[in-house]
């Protein structure tokens, strides 16, 4: 197939193209199927006719998805002419897609034909169908859940019939309702229904790839009925009515005007305006009434209600509920209990200062606006004084000197509460013993007593920071009323770590025992400071050290132990716990002579405190002492010394660096060194049995080149032959005499001696001692001097003859037999040996 080209119009072109007037009627696309399920494959062809004499005789049929190019399966020419190219789209993904035939036209691609193509999915059965009989709209409304989403263009259609007995046989059809576009519900008229007969009723759905139905139901129009709901508002006033009682509402409703003819009733649900409250629920409710008192709710409160009702005693769904009333309970008066506590004045006993605190009687006890404290004169019939008129707790007011008893009411808007009498009566009872307080945790305290015999009817508790300020308006009280009571926890206006001051006075029938004083902290603190350390004795390797322990202090909690810490010169920490009555400790194990540092830490239950830090330095060790230490060193480094040298001495890789192994050559073992060489190279020499320990190699004099020691015209100078070979003590002899001489005064290799000859020269052979660095006998001097070399010459009878000394200092020449090491020497060369 050709290379296709890119299109060159846009999306928008391949919806609406004006075409050429000569290409309309060309090209024309068939398929399979225009809407398929979504995934599934379609076939298409497009046929160009034989009458577009313009085109080419073999034109390039192309096909488009879309925006997208889609190779076609073939292309062929039919028998009347005509072009036809087919295509197949294994998997249609697109939902909706134009399918369009092309051909290349001038620069141009040009669109013969196009169909669109539809994908989806058959409808699902519908679901949940319900109805509802509207007798406002006179009306039964239907709905349903449509189900998923088709992608095609889905009909649903709500069908129904009447029936005379439960739906099994189909009576008269009632006229398919239709909802709107994108609606699942419809509503069949009333003139197409029978109220009190049976009805069945489903949904049908259908689009291009199927049709399902939902289950049917079967039901009465005037079963399914919902009410509108009652109209709630408040009763009017009347004066005949009596005002409504604290913690009621009163109440009425107007009943929906359509359903005043079907028994219905009703329920009613409230809650509080403010918080968080859910609705309760009152009901059933009685139509008829169209009033009702709901009591039992908080007085002086706001409510919001609503209402609602169903068709009763038969079937029916519940009406909405009615929108909201609000309303406001009335108040009640005070149902409280007072319980009072008095005292008088130090500075004018006259003036008494009353306390008190509401005892709710009731979970709706009433709101309280105020206090009042009255005195009725008893020569005054119902006269009424008051004392003291007040909002807060607690009143002071002069005492009438002829009053013994005063009275204590609350009250609101709607009355008072029974009055509370204050007897102020002497000090007269018995008083408790052993009053004792304790912190529980930081906000609450423990006060605990043992009661007086005989038990009281109660206790008053006072609490307060102390020291108390002239005004007692920051005491805090109660009363409790068991008498056989042997404690109390105090939670209410307790602080952290303050001093308060208890008071406990107990009550008894007319009349009131001494009260009793107790302080106590709410937190105890840990201690200020911890003892300071003191040092008692010391020692070389210990220290004695004692402290005083603080004295107790109020709010400080007692200490639980002790904990010392020492760190030496070289920061190594050590501790150790002791007891908290401890006064006194030794540290055993110290260096002498050393430094400390020491800190004593305090522990309580409520903390730690640590002291200061005290610095002391062990003792050092005596004279006597010093020189054992000092003796026992020395002792110890001698012997470290005489297992070294042992070492090296012994150790024969260790004693060749110091010194090199040279053999005397007075007991040398070299007669009995035989190398192995060849066997043309051995000879004896005349008169001589030992065997030949080694070689001596002679080298041709040069004559044309005198040697240095040659250039003397002296004949008396010691000239020096051209054989040089230098003897090789140590290592392999047949390895020696390959390699040559190092010269290094660190070689192995001992220059000791040195044999002069020459071929040439008639006289005998000579040697040469010279003056080597290297040690022979281990001898005073390293090397003999020149007078040592003596020229040994046998005589006739074997007596040795020396020679006068020559010129020359450095060497003396004699015999080779007079040198021990010499007497196997063997020589190449020199045929003149007479001498020996």
């Amino acid at each position: 197939m050709a290379r296709l080209r890119t299109c060159s119009l846009t999306w928008a072109a391949l919806i609406i193209l004006l075409l050429p007037g000569s290409l309309e009627e060309c090209g024309h696309i068939s398929v399979s199927a225009p809407i398929v399920h979504l995934g599934d494959p379609i076939t298409a062809s497009c046929i160009i006719k034989q009458n577009c004499s313009h085109l080419d005789l073999e034109p390039q049929i192309l096909w488009r998805l879309g925006a997208e190019l889609q190779p076609g399966d073939r292309q062929q020419r039919l028998s009347d002419g005509s072009q036809q190219s087919t295509i197949t789209l294994p998997h249609l993904n697109h939902t909706r897609a134009f399918l369009s035939c092309c051909l290349n036209w001038g620069n141009s691609l040009q669109i013969l034909d196009q169909v669109e193509l539809r994908a989806g999915y058959p409808p699902a059965v519908p679901r949940n169908l319900s109805c509802l009989m509207n007798l406002t709209t006179s009306s039964l409304i239907c709905q349903w859940e449509p189900g998923p989403e088709t992608h095609l263009p889905t009909s649903f259609t709500l069908k129904s019939f009447k029936s005379r007995g439960n739906c099994q046989t189909q009576g008269d059809s009632i006229m398919d309702c239709v909802p709107e576009d994108g609606q699942s519900h419809c509503s069949i008229p009333r003139r197409h229904l029978l109220l009190y007969q049976n009805m069945g009723i489903w949904v049908q759905a259908e689009n291009a790839l199927g049709t399902s139905m939902s289950p049917q139901l079967c039901l009465e129009p005037m079963d399914v009925v919902k009410l509108e709901p009652p109209m709630l508002r408040t009763m009017d006033p009347s004066p005949e009515a009596a005002p409504p009682q604290a913690g009621c509402l009163q109440l009425c409703w107007e009943p929906w005007q359509p359903a005043l003819h079907i028994n219905q009733k009703c329920e009613l649900r409230h809650k509080p305006q403010s918080g968080e409250a859910s609705w309760a629920l009152v009901g059933p409710l009685p139509l008829e009434a169209l009033r009702y008192e709901l009591c039992g709710l908080l007085p002086a409160t706001a409510y919001t209600l609503q209402i609602r009702c169903i068709r009763w005693p038969l079937p029916g769904h519940w009406s909405n509920w009615s929108p909201s009333l609000e309303l406001r309970t009335t108040e009640r008066a005070p149902a409280v209990r007072l319980n009072t506590w008095w005292r008088q004045r130090q500075l004018d006993p006259r003036t008494v200062q009353l306390f008190w605190k509401p005892v709710p009687l009731e979970e709706d006890s009433g709101q309280i606006q105020g206090y009042v404290v009255s005195w009725r004169p008893s020569g005054q019939a119902g006269a009424i004084l008051p004392l003291c008129n007040t909002t807060e707790l607690s009143c002071t007011f002069p005492l009438p000197s002829e009053a013994q008893e005063v009275a204590l009411v609350a009250y609101n808007s709607a009355g008072t509460s029974c009055p509370t009498p204050v007897v102020f009566s002497e000090s007269r009872g018995p008083a408790l013993t052993r009053l004792h307080a304790m912190a529980r945790d930081p906000h609450s305290l423990w006060v605990g007593w043992e009661p007086p015999s005989p038990w009281p009817r109660g206790y008053v508790i006072e609490w307060g920071l102390s020291p108390p300020s002239t005004s007692n308006s920051n005491k805090t009280w109660r009363m409790e009323q068991n008498g056989s009571a042997t404690g109390f926890l105090l939670q209410e206006n307790i602080r952290p770590f303050q001093l308060y001051e208890i008071t406990v006075t107990p009550l008894y029938q007319d009349a009131m025992g001494p009260s009793q004083h107790v302080y106590a902290y709410s937190q105890e603190m840990a201690p200020r400071h911890a003892p300071e350390l003191h040092l008692k004795h010391i020692g070389k390797t210990w220290a004695q050290l004692e402290w005083v322990p603080e004295p107790p202090e109020l709010g400080k909690s007692p200490l639980t132990h002790y904990t010392i810490f020492w760190t030496n010169a070289q920061n190594q920490s050590f501790s150790t716990i002791l007891n908290a009555s401890s006064r006194g400790f030794v540290l055993h194990g110290l260096e002498p002579a050393s430094l400390y540092h020491i800190h004593l830490m305090a522990a309580s239950q409520a903390g730690t405190t640590n002291g200061t830090v005290l610095t002391l330095m062990t003792l050092i060790p005596e004279g006597s002492e010093l020189h054992i230490l000092l003796g026992l060193f020395g002792l110890l480094l001698l012997l470290s010394c005489l297992c070294g040298t042992a070492w090296l001495c012994c150790s024969p890789s260790r004693k060749n660096p110091l010194w090199p192994s040279v053999p005397d050559p007075a007991h040398s073992s070299l007669g009995s060194w035989v190398p192995t060489i060849m066997e043309e190279e051995a000879f004896q020499l005349p008169g001589l049995g030992m065997p030949p320990i080694t070689k001596l190699t002679v080298l041709e004099e040069d004559e044309k080149k005198p040697l240095p020691w040659e250039s003397h015209n002296s004949s008396e100078t010691c000239g020096l032959p051209t054989l040089v070979q230098t003897y090789v003590l140590q290592g392999d002899l047949r390895a020696a005499s390959a390699q040559p001489q190092s010269q290094s005064g660190t070689s192995n290799q001992v220059l000791y001696g040195q044999l002069l000859g020459s071929p040439t020269s008639p006289g005998p052979e000579h040697y040469l001692r010279c003056d080597s660095t290297q040690p022979l006998l281990a001898g005073i001097t390293p090397s003999p001097k020149s007078y040592e070399n003596l020229w040994f010459q046998a005589s006739p009878l074997g007596t040795l003859v020396t020679p006068a000394p020559s010129q020359e200092d450095d060497c003396v020449f004699g015999p080779l037999l007079d040198f021990p090491l010499l007497q196997g020497i063997r020589v190449h060369g020199v045929e003149g040996l007479e001498s020996f």
